[in-house]
């Protein structure tokens, strides 16, 4: 794979120059100082893959990241010295489109060499991305009015039964924003349980669950072993393994395999919907690149739940949701901002009972 690296530190560039040229396999075919050079460089030479700093001179790797992903989109890997000072600047980045983040490796030492082996991985697993699942150029975006009225074929499910109902969401590269988005419109009242499966390293899972709690007004906590979704609560996927329901109502996570693209899956949570939930639920999926979720998306509408894909003009990457329109999977294409007045719709016979 071509790469580029984006960082001001002579030293850190010279660590990330000699962990690319170690491998064999991948080739280094420029480096940025700033974020502005990062931007003039992708124009110049699109790499498979940028490995962008966070703090930098002139513009920092948050705002390279967007201008990146507006104009010149590609595979972006946030690699940083400073992960638990800069973790809202990671979020704002992963909101942006970037994929993935890691340690930046020191220059010595055994854990020179694990953080070193860990952006190998992520490196490698990019790569192993089939080449349909690759950003396109985004059209230009436009403020939407509100949601899109459902196709003619659209078929909500059954009525209510009673029992808790359940919004089965998925989301990778720009997901972080959309999440936020979403759970900013979700009142307090809110009657249904949420479960969310984001592509995000395990390391960043708790920090990420904190940054979305404090942009909603329900609670977001990371799902536990034996978890049962609660009502106006979001649990958000916490592992590298996959976040699967186990049996009607409850939560697991299931060992993946060396080979597995996406950890956590969405398509193999929402296809544990499908064999185990019980009630209504309404599944979304995000922004993200790939095609994770598509499948499952389309297993729950078959199901006869309720579908929901972002739509082109709101994704920071239009990969999975475009995947699952081409299926068939989704009931509904919505800008992120409607989405959640969607879902109250959807589920405003609950949420009144919730009231009373």
């Amino acid at each position: 794979m071509k790469i580029g690296i984006v960082n001001d530190t002579s030293m850190m560039v010279e660590v990330l120059r000699r962990v690319i040229a170690e491998t064999g396999r991948h080739e280094l075919i420029w480096i940025a100082r700033n974020g502005e050079e990062a931007v003039q460089m992708c124009a110049w030479q699109l790499p498979d893959v940028v490995l962008m700093d966070l703090l930098m001179p002139k513009m920092d790797g948050v705002e390279a990241t967007r201008r990146i992903m507006q104009e010149t989109p590609c595979q972006i890997l946030i690699v940083t010295s400073d992960m638990g000072g800069s973790a809202a600047k990671i979020y704002e980045a992963l909101g942006h489109g970037a994929l993935d983040a890691t340690q930046t490796p020191a220059l010595t030492g055994a854990a020179g060499k694990r953080d070193a082996a860990a952006l190998v991985e992520k490196i490698d697993n990019l790569g192993r991305l089939p080449h349909e699942a690759l950003p396109l150029p985004p059209p230009h975006r436009t403020a939407a009015a509100g949601p899109a009225p459902m196709t003619a074929a659209a078929a909500v499910p059954a009525a209510y039964d009673g029992s808790v109902p359940l919004v089965a969401m998925g989301a990778s590269a720009g997901g972080p924003a959309a999440l936020a988005e979403i759970l900013r419109a979700i009142p307090r009242d809110f009657g249904a349980a949420m479960v969310i499966v984001q592509h995000i390293d395990a390391a960043f899972a708790p920090g990420m669950a904190e940054w979305l709690r404090q942009q909603a007004h329900i609670p977001v906590r990371l799902a536990e072993e034996g978890d049962q979704p609660q009502r106006g609560q979001v649990l958000l996927a916490g592992s590298n393994k996959h976040l699967v329901f186990r049996g009607a109502s409850t939560l697991g996570y299931a060992a993946g395999t060396p080979s597995d693209v996406y950890r956590p899956s969405i398509d193999m949570f929402f296809n544990s919907v499908v064999r185990h939930w019980p009630n209504k639920a309404v599944g979304v999926l995000l922004t993200g690149m790939g095609r994770d979720g598509a499948v499952g998306l389309k297993a729950m509408r078959e199901h006869g739940f309720h579908t929901i894909a972002q739509n082109q003009a709101s994704c920071a990457v239009y990969g999975m949701p475009k995947a699952a329109v081409a299926l068939n999977a989704a009931v509904e294409v919505l800008p992120v901002t409607g989405i959640a007045a969607r879902l109250q719709f959807l589920l405003a016979g609950t949420t009144r009972r919730n009231k009373e």
